[in-house]
């Protein structure tokens, strides 16, 4: 074995979110954009006698088997043809099922780590189909940035880095279940027609992006069934906006509702509203990973 660095995985938020046609395996069609922010956990690896490992020091992840991070190394047992013997310490400052992809995050972490920890050598290609067997948002983890996704959030396309901008994420304690999401009845599927894999609605998302307006990009269909069964989320959006930030959205399925500012200056004062909810400054960021020290 050769020794591994530690990694941090960033978290992402949703500048626009779409939910197309149910698939036959049972997923969901979507076209989303993805961006990282500074926003990170911190993972350490290392070798373990008695198999595979996990803890996260003060925070409660449930049951291990179910773990991304456990669940990452056993693939990659399965994919070395051995029992690997790993011990990971998971450092926490992403909220958990806050639709930030923390775990996701971690997961592609774990994958890029144990590789490179273990010896393995697996092809860039293949730990790409591995993530995606994880979930949905993983394979996106491995790369991080500003990415337009369609699939079902696995097919990647880079775009320009956008324009300076602070986020302002709030982070209510409300859970919001992705399955009670993506299979309500009331959920609007765009049925439009695609060209070249996209809708003509979201290329010209992404061309506004381009142009810089990052306000008039943001986009999420799923407000329109959370904000109902969640008001409050609602509520927490506006309150952004009258604060005067410059956009606002929900990510993902919620419940992290982010903020858009011109400035940091800008952001901290549109934070000083929001004591009553978790809070968190994040600038963008154009990795999704990072080794510390290399």
């Amino acid at each position: 074995m050769v020794a591994a660095p530690r990694y941090r995985s960033y978290a992402k938020i949703n500048l626009y979110l779409d939910v197309l046609e149910r698939r036959a395996d049972g997923f969901h069609d979507i076209e989303t954009i993805f961006q990282t922010v500074d926003l990170s956990d911190t993972l350490e690896f290392e070798p373990h006698a008695a198999g595979i490992a996990v803890e996260s020091p003060g925070v409660d992840l449930g049951p291990v088997e179910s773990n991304l991070v456990y669940r990452a190394a056993k693939l990659l047992s399965g994919e070395a043809g051995r029992d690997l013997g790993v011990r990971v310490a998971i450092h926490k400052r992403i909220p958990v099922a806050a639709g930030l992809a923390g775990g996701s995050g971690n997961a592609a972490a774990a994958l890029v780590a144990i590789d490179r920890l273990c010896d393995l050598r697996i092809p860039k290609d293949r730990l790409g189909e591995l993530a995606l067997m994880l979930g949905s948002d993983v394979p996106y983890c491995l790369e991080g940035g500003t990415m337009a996704a369609t699939g079902r959030g696995e097919r990647l396309t880079p775009l320009p880095p956008i324009h300076p901008v602070w986020f302002v994420l709030l982070h209510p304690r409300i859970a919001v279940s992705t399955p009670w999401v993506y299979n309500h009845p009331d959920l609007p599927r765009n049925a439009a027609p695609r060209i070249e894999g996209r809708t003509r609605g979201f290329d010209e998302a992404i061309a506004r992006l381009a142009s810089g307006d990052i306000a008039g990009t943001l986009f999420n269909a799923m407000e329109s069934v959370v904000f109902v069964q969640y008001p409050g989320l609602g509520q927490l959006k506006q309150r952004l906006l009258d604060a005067g930030c410059c956009g606002a959205r929900m990510s993902g399925s919620g419940p992290t509702v982010f903020g858009v500012c011109t400035s940091e200056s800008q952001a901290r004062e549109v934070a000083t509203r929001f004591r009553d909810v978790g809070w968190t400054i994040a600038g963008p960021v154009f990795k999704g990973l990072m080794a510390e020290g290399t």
